[in-house]
């Protein structure tokens, strides 16, 4: 039976339908704390928040309450390294080990940032499982992958990089600045736009957290997948893959029982928390060329490989396809404009840029759904209202 609800916030008048479908991811989708917002051309139309931010339905959910983003991390790592390479202190087409020489190792040598921002890399975790104690550990965990070999050839695969995609490129931001990419977001796109986004989340920032309901932890699923040791082979299982890229991150540790290390901590791949507001506010920051170049952003949307077989994802892939450090949007799953791009997160949060309607747009929740990302069906029936409202239609 659906839990009473009190949706806050506010909506343009045109805009009424996407409250009605915020309405109804709790009545009939399972929502239990959520927020949506929506920038169309510097003008924010539409900022809804509602529910709980805890399972057992005593915390209301606030304008500020943050959310754990997962994936959608890399939207904003990735837009750190844009943010770089638009001003000329990066260059995408050279080589990783160009910034931290000790990549190089272990036939890594020529692999470029371009390949690791578009999941083309083959580093996708180390041989052996890490202790979570390693894994906090910010130069224990870089010097893992610096020596490392690629699971394929550089270039000649895709594959998702869950958990590296972040050290890799946080290290070379590192490199570059003398900052960690969380302090680099934190003084070069949050506090100069105003957005509540963070990865590395200050101490006295938790109370504001919401707390994941119906997670599963990464071993439960590697479990019931019949995974219960590291792979030997990618092609042993459909899921091989993704097993061995959470060598980094055994979650029933961190991130479940050391909540406080995990909020604390820089996984620029997967920890991000931020509010629905903060998260589109950086994407229409991005539409109204407010922090890249319109030039840059043309180049990071290119497709990566089309609609490659993902050696770790499988098939999900297929949904989207990747820009550079970003999912597009190819067939369509978070409205009509097929050249958008953002990135989801496990258990169905969504943000993106649309820069040919100056759209941006961020929906993040806390009842995880563990079958779905980018294309959940919350976040789709809010964005094709989105759309609808502006008379956008698939061309």
């Amino acid at each position: 039976m659906p839990h009473p609800v009190t949706i806050e916030g506010t909506h343009a008048p045109e805009f009424d339908r996407v409250r009605a479908a915020f309405e109804d991811n709790f009545t009939a989708r399972d929502e239990v704390g959520a927020a949506v917002a929506v920038w169309v051309d510097g003008q924010l139309v539409v900022n809804l928040w509602g529910g709980h931010a805890d399972a057992a339905r005593r915390r209301p959910w606030r304008q500020d309450t943050l959310a754990s983003v997962f994936s959608g991390s890399k939207g904003l790592t990735s837009t750190c390294v844009h943010l770089l390479a638009d001003r000329g202190e990066i260059d995408l087409d050279a080589p990783v080990a160009r910034y931290w020489p000790e990549f190089a190792q272990a036939g890594k040598q020529d692999i470029t940032v371009a390949m690791v921002l578009g999941h083309r890399s083959g580093v996708i975790g180390p041989r052996e499982p890490m202790d979570w104690h390693e894994v906090a550990d910010w130069d224990t965990v870089c010097a893992r992958i610096a020596a490392a070999e690629p699971w394929w050839a550089p270039g000649t695969g895709q594959g998702y990089q869950v958990v590296t995609f972040g050290f890799i490129l946080g290290e070379v931001v590192r490199r570059v600045t003398d900052r960690t990419l969380g302090q680099y977001l934190r003084t070069e796109i949050a506090e100069p736009i105003g957005a509540d986004v963070h990865i590395g989340l200050p101490a006295r920032e938790h109370h504001r957290c919401a707390e994941m309901v119906n997670k599963p932890t990464v071993r439960n699923l590697l479990r019931d997948a019949g995974l219960t040791d590291p792979p030997r082979a990618l092609h042993d299982h459909p899921m091989a893959g993704w097993a061995v890229s959470m060598n980094f991150l055994p979650d029933d540790e961190l991130g479940v029982h050391a909540i406080d290390t995990w909020r604390s901590a820089e996984f620029p791949s997967t920890n991000a928390h931020v509010s629905a507001l903060g998260m589109a506010t950086v994407y229409n920051a991005m539409a109204c060329e407010k922090l890249l170049s319109r030039e840059h952003m043309q180049r990071v949307r290119l497709s990566q490989g089309g609609f490659d077989a993902d050696l770790v994802l499988g098939p999900r892939v297929a949904d989207h396809g990747w820009g550079l450090g970003y999912m597009l949007n190819q067939r369509g799953v978070a409205g009509p404009n097929l050249r958008s791009f953002g990135h989801g997160g496990s258990g169905g949060s969504y943000a993106f840029v649309d820069l040919e309607h100056r759209i941006g747009y961020a929906y993040v929740m806390n009842f995880f759904d563990a079958t779905k990302c980018n294309a959940d069906p919350r976040t789709v029936a809010l964005s094709d209202e989105v759309y609808a409202a502006l008379g956008i239609r698939a061309e």
